[in-house]
Formats: structure tokens, C-alpha cells, sequence
């Protein structure tokens, strides 16, 4: 099912896409999965995490029979593997009770055997502890869990190169901010607001073992110097960023999510390096949904404009495109593989549509998609991002959008970089 522009989408009549040149483009839009089971990625593309495995053969994904609250206990979903040799072909290969509907369950390929081997997130049963799973697609089964009962973490984040992966506690982030975490999964911190034992994790996939790089503690440490409040406020993470190189992890502590919340919120954006050491709050806060670029810059939103931004020096260096072309830079970014491509998925709140905007960093020629519809799905915990993910050859990537008439199911599309460029 291959068209310029699908109107089972609900996609806004728009002309063809235009380059910063005026050249007039198609962009190619392929609709991959069906209905009636609503088929999703979850998670942003960002810091390589390609839905693609190494040959891109197939496409790792999700299904749910439900998109109208939040999933808790017993109520799994279906890790899919989608054929694009044969005709998006889906087969279920395993169920995962770690997931939720905004960041699915961290669906990541292996980089170290990206063909066959991918990380995802499950939670026990019994005991509600969660943790990571390694499935091989040759074997048909889970090679390998992540397990730590003292302190049950889920992979956050594999690092880009392999060999280990950011933990954290998605039941202590279902607590403080719903929309991130596991509902009715095991929380061991409930009563501590910046415990000594939680916060950012490294583990080593090779040897199974974990090691807390950042506790809570430490961070509020930090963040008292500013804000003394935080002494009122329960920590928690959100987005930890491996960078290029595997060295780093950038990652926000934030606070105050809960509704009717006394104090103001915290947000604070740190970076340190994979062994815990060099550990440090960036002074600026470049918002949105930051991207590694290459060495120690990252792609972030300031004052309206894409910035990049120098971790070594702490300041702004540059910026990508204006406003006119990215007209809201805290939208979900990704960058290619190969660095010449940036994309960023920005919400049309009035309009109920995702919009994605392509950019050539080489030229600075650009190119918007058409519309994809987010129905009622626009904000809350239920609310379907524009999450962008590239494939391995930096030419398309994977987005979501809702489909059907009486009732809208979630499934997946795929965005090609147009021929004639």
C-alpha cells in the first residue's frame, strides 16, 4: 500500500512537499500494519535506536488489543517482528507485561549481532520486579534476562556500540510520571525521595552484572544548591542518552510531575561519564527531546531555535534550520546513522496531526511530510508522540498514525527520503 498521500489517515490535503529550492517532491508513504490490533514502536529513534535490524529485513515493534488506558498488571503485549521481505508479514514472538503505549518497552537491536538479537522489557508476574530480556530471532527464544531482585530495573538506553545497557526503575517512574513507567510494577524506593540505592544504572550484557553510576541522593545533592525544594519533591529519571562514542549518558532529574503539586517543577539536564565519574548539571537547559550529534555536541531546542550544544564548553555553537522550518524544536528529533540527515516530529495540536520535518545539515535543504492523524491522543498519558525512528541507511524512517472511520487504531508507517534529491 504505497501512496504520496493516504486518506485512511485523515491527512490534510496538502501540496507536494517543497525543498528549500522550490524543487517540488513526493515523499513516499508506505502504510506497514493493519488493524484491528493496534501495532506500535513506542520510543523515539534518537541515539540510534533503529527499529530496523542489521539487514533490515525485519522491524521490531508491539502490539496491544487497547490504546485506552494505561497497561497494569496481566495485561501484556505482543512482540512482533514485521517481514518486509514478505509483505510485512507479522509474527508474534514473545509478550511483554513491561511496556506502556508512549514509550513502548524499549525495543532495542543488539548492536553487537544487530541481525538476529534485540533487548526489550518484561516484568514478572508474581513478583511485579522488572527487567530486561535479550530474544534471538534465529532461536525462536530469550537467549538471556537481566534480573536484580534487590533493585529490579528495565533497560533505558543500549549503549550505541554495545556491550551494556542505562537502567533504571520504571516502577518508581510510573509513581512520579505515569506516562514513562510500569504500572503496578515493584517499587523498592516508595518511601524515599532521593534513596541511595536508585537512580542510574550500567549494566554489562556480557557478564549480567549492575552498577548504580548516579544515585538520587547525589543528584540532589547537586540540585539543592539551587533549588532547596527538591527536599520536598521525589526524584526521578527520564531519557538516558548514550552517547556516540559509549562514554557518556546524558539523562534530566526531574521532580514535581504530580498534579496539584506545591513546589515548582525540576528539570535539570546532567551528563556523566559511563563509569559514574565527571558527573555534572548542564547550567543551560536545552528542552525537548535532546539527540547526540557526534564528539561532545548534542541537538537540542533553546529560545525557539534547534541549537547545538557543546557539553566540553557548556554553550550553545550553533543552530540547525530557523523557526520557520522547525516551528516547535522540543518536538520528538532524531539524527541518521550516518549523521547527514536530521528529522523533527512536531505536534499540530489544532489540527490533531503529527507533522515530520526532514533536514539535509550538508545544504541546509528541507522537506515537511504531510499530516499523520493523533486523533484525541494529543497530550496525557495515552497520547501518541510523532517518534521518528530511522532506518539503517539513513533513507526512511518509522512513524506511527491512527487509522480507520467509526474507531482509530494505532499502526505503522514508513517515510521515504525522496529519490530525487
Amino acid at each position: 500500500m504505497r501512496h504520496s498521500i493516504l486518506p485512511l489517515l485523515y491527512i490534510a490535503a496538502l501540496s507536494p512537499c517543497l525543498l528549500a529550492d522550490s524543487r517540488e517532491l513526493e515523499v513516499e508513504v508506505e502504510q506497514i500494519t493493519h488493524g484491528p490490533k493496534h501495532t506500535f514502536f513506542g520510543y523515539i529513534g534518537h541515539v540510534q535506536n533503529i527499529p530496523w535490524n542489521g539487514n533490515e529485513r525485519y522491524i521490531v515493534a508491539l502490539q496491544s488489543t487497547f490504546q485506552d488506558h494505561l497497561p497494569g498488571k496481566g495485561e501484556p503485549a505482543d512482540v512482533v517482528l514485521i517481514d518486509t521481505h514478505d509483505g510485512n508479514k507479522i509474527e508474534v514472538v514473545d509478550q511483554s507485561l513491561g511496556w506502556n503505549p508512549q514509550q513502548g518497552t524499549m525495543l532495542y537491536w543488539n548492536p553487537e549481532k544487530p541481525d538476529t538479537q534485540f533487548f526489550f522489557n518484561d516484568r514478572d508476574p508474581k513478583t511485579g520486579h522488572v527487567f530486561a530480556v535479550l530474544y534471538d530471532i534465529e532461536s525462536r527464544k530469550r537467549i538471556r534476562e537481566y534480573r536484580f531482585p534487590k533493585n529490579p530495573i528495565g533497560n533505558y538506553g543500549v549503549k550505541q556500540s554495545g556491550g551494556a545497557f542505562a537502567g533504571v526503575n520504571f516502577a518508581r517512574m510510573a509513581r512520579l510520571r505515569p506516562v514513562t513507567g510500569y504500572k503496578d510494577a515493584y517499587d523498592w524506593t516508595t518511601d524515599a525521595l532521593h534513596p541511595d540505592d536508585d537512580g542510574v544504572f550500567v549494566v554489562d550484557t556480557h557478564t549480567g552484572k549492575d552498577r548504580l553510576i548516579v544515585s538520587f541522593k547525589q543528584l540532589a545533592d547537586i540540585i539543592r544548591q539551587t533549588e532547596p525544594h527538591i527536599d520536598h519533591l521525589g526524584l526521578f529519571i527520564n531519557h538516558t542518552l548514550w552517547n556516540r562514542e559509549g562514554d557518556r549518558i546524558f539523562f534530566f532529574a526531574r521532580a514535581g510531575w504530580r498534579k496539584n503539586r506545591d513546589h515548582p517543577r525540576i528539570n535539570a539536564p546532567f551528563v556523566v561519564n559511563a563509569d559514574g565519574s565527571d558527573l555534572k548539571r548542564i547550567p543551560h537547559f536545552f528542552g525537548g527531546h535532546p539527540e547526540w550529534d557526534f564528539g561532545q555536541r548534542m541537538i537540542g531546542a533553546m529560545n525557539g531555535r534547534q541549537i547545538l550544544y557543546d557539553i566540553d564548553r557548556m554553550q550553545v555553537i550553533g543552530h540547525l534550520g530557523n523557526r520557520e522550518i522547525f516551528p516547535d524544536p522540543e518536538g520528538d528529533v532524531s539524527l541518521s546513522p550516518q549523521g547527514d540527515w536530521f528529522v523533527n516530529g512536531h505536534k499540530d495540536k489544532e489540527n490533531a496531526m503529527n507533522f515530520y520535518t526532514f533536514y539535509r545539515r550538508s545544504d541546509g535543504k528541507h522537506f515537511r511530510s504531510q499530516g499523520f492523524n493523533i486523533g484525541k491522543w494529543i497530550s496525557g498519558d495515552l497520547r501518541q508522540d510523532p517518534s521518528p525512528a530511522w532506518n539503517r541507511s539513513g533513507t526512511r524512517i518509522l512513524v506511527p498514525g491512527l487509522v480507520g472511520d467509526t474507531e482509530s487504531y494505532r499502526q505503522l508507517f514508513i517515510v521515504s527520503l525522496p529519490i530525487n534529491l
